[in-house]
């Protein structure tokens, strides 16, 4: 598999062509953000952890009938995926309050979510993804309300089947974040699974194990990425 041209970079990631038809390759960067880019660091490792950490859960939720992008792995920060039409949308599935939940509305961090909240952004940084609705989102013809439905019932399913597996580890999956793309007909995960885009407690001790350990400077952030990552790889 040959390396192209540089198709996308991003916070994080870059994209590339590849020499397969329909294949990307993406490479997980050492850059970490936060604030939509006001803070930004490069932390050794960083990719790698979150490249291994992705490429497991894909695979966890492929097995479980969920369809990703994912391929396989390249080399250990770098992973093969098909070439999707990705749709514009953050789709964020909270089972507790927190972040900017606890921020915006009157709910406390922590309260559970019963059922989960999906809340759905449009991912552009110009505008700062605002939030959007079903009609928002079938106004701006961005999905129909068929694929809407189908996005809905794909993050839920990848809700529980995440939940059963980190309430295994001893981790709470507090909330997360997911992407879809189109290939062809069939709507598919893309992006990542990492603690960049998920939030994760210590069902014991309420430690934060994802980015808001950078986010609010609560510790050793690559410390605790190795952690969760071995945990994770172990599960």
């Amino acid at each position: 598999m040959l390396k192209g041209d540089l198709l996308y970079a991003g916070k994080a990631k870059s994209v590339y062509r590849t020499d397969q038809e329909g294949v990307f390759l993406v490479e997980f960067r050492d850059d970490i953000t936060a604030f939509d880019g006001g803070k930004k660091d490069v932390l050794s490792r960083k990719g790698y952890f979150n490249a291994r950490v992705s490429a497991y859960l894909f695979r966890h939720l492929m097995e479980r009938g969920i369809p990703t992008h994912f391929i396989e792995m390249a080399d250990d920060r770098r992973m093969l995926v098909r070439s999707l039409s990705m749709i514009p949308l953050e789709v964020i599935v909270r089972n507790m309050a927190a972040g900017s939940m606890s921020r915006n509305y009157p709910i406390a961090e922590g309260t559970p979510l019963h059922p989960p909240v999906i809340v759905i952004d449009y991912k552009d940084d110009v505008r700062h993804d605002p939030m959007l609705n079903d009609d928002l989102i079938m106004a701006l013809k961005i999905l129909n309300a068929g694929e809407l439905a189908r996005v809905k019932e794909m993050a839920l399913a990848v809700n529980t089947h995440l939940i059963r597996f980190f309430d295994s580890l001893g981790i709470t999956l507090v909330d997360f974040k997911l992407e879809f793309g189109r290939l062809n007909d069939e709507i598919m995960l893309g992006d990542e699974i990492s603690m960049d885009s998920m939030r994760l407690w210590d069902t014991s001790t309420g430690e934060s194990l994802d980015k808001d350990v950078y986010r609010f400077s609560k510790g050793d952030v690559m410390e605790v990425y190795r952690r969760v990552a071995d945990k994770i790889c172990a599960g």
